[in-house]
């Protein structure tokens, strides 16, 4: 009874999980990714709300959020249990800055659940990339999705850069797509040349999305992008999952490419790195884009010769 009744005091207050949770979350949602944004709401709504939601923040006790962690863990693997309890933890840290709390139940079983070593995985070779591609043609899964990985291969940006991308950011006639600073891991704006095929492309994704504003909408509604776990997905089914990921798309077209001799400082700059010498760094603002526009069609037309002679739809014909 006691408990109930400080439940009831707390939600007048705003003293439980959730209001303080959703205060956390609105200081940190406008300067994060969207793939953040879509990754915390899903772990707070499906699982700590429905749990401890109602709760004063002061009863929650580290085996009530042990008990989540595992749920996850069971259900979605160590890695998604392990992200869920640093949420949390970070939403405690926020209630213990404002007075509100003054122990933090996440931060305490830190360690319960034991996280798999990241396996390293290597790019694929040039040799490789014909069969990937007739893999990707024999998915059966949705057109958008096909389009979306030959676009990762296309542009090299990271994944949830492609899936949080807005029809706004487009521009078709200039063949550029503008990525604003929000979106980017390091918080800069960047811009993609996109070649003849990613145009391409693009345009084909358009005549699927319905009118979404987003280029990659999610299958359940199209005011929501595609969901952050979608082109792994695929990528397992393609049984590439152990092998090669929507990441490693990235080091496989940086790898050739530094092999084929293309400038280091025009390869970095299409992959939006940070210059790693920091007083370079400092006045090191060139964009290459014209540099950076003629490797992207090279690259898209070195794929297309990879793959003539074999059984694969050409990258820029993928519709």
């Amino acid at each position: 009874m006691k408990r109930i009744e400080r439940r009831a005091a707390a939600e007048i207050a705003g003293d439980t999980v959730k209001a303080l949770a959703e205060s956390w979350y609105a200081q940190k949602a406008p300067h994060r990714s969207t793939s953040w944004r879509d990754n915390v709401r899903r772990w707070l709504d499906q699982d700590v709300y429905p749990a401890i939601g109602s709760w004063a923040v002061t009863d929650v006790k580290p085996a009530d959020v042990l008990g989540i962690v595992r749920r996850v863990a069971e259900e979605r693997g160590a890695r998604s249990a392990e992200y869920l309890r640093q949420t949390l933890a970070q939403v405690y840290a926020h209630a213990i800055r404002n007075l509100r709390a003054t122990a933090n139940p996440a931060r305490d079983v830190r360690g319960a659940i034991e996280r798999p070593d990241p396996k390293r995985r290597a790019p694929l070779s040039a040799n490789e990339i014909p069969a990937f591609l007739e893999a990707v043609d024999r998915y059966p899964g949705r057109l958008s999705t096909k389009l979306a990985i030959k676009l990762l291969l296309l542009t090299f940006v990271r994944k949830g850069e492609l899936i949080g991308a807005t029809w706004d950011e487009i521009d078709l006639a200039r063949a550029e797509w503008r990525i604003p600073a929000g979106r980017m891991k390091m918080r800069d704006p960047h811009i993609v040349p996109l070649s003849r095929h990613a145009v391409e492309a693009f345009r084909d994704l358009k005549a699927l999305a319905s009118g979404s504003q987003y280029v990659l909408p999610n299958l359940g509604s199209l005011d929501r992008p595609m969901g952050a776990s979608s082109l792994n997905v695929a990528f397992d089914r393609m049984g590439y999952g152990e092998r090669f990921t929507p990441h490693g798309v990235r080091a496989t077209a940086s790898t050739i490419l530094n092999e084929q001799g293309f400038r280091s400082d025009v390869i970095e700059r299409q992959l939006a790195h940070t210059e790693r010498n920091r007083v370079r760094a400092a006045y090191n603002h060139a964009d290459y884009l014209e540099e950076r526009g003629s490797m992207m069609q090279q690259w898209a037309d070195y794929i297309d010769g990879l793959c003539a002679g074999a059984d694969v739809t050409p990258i820029r014909r993928v519709a």
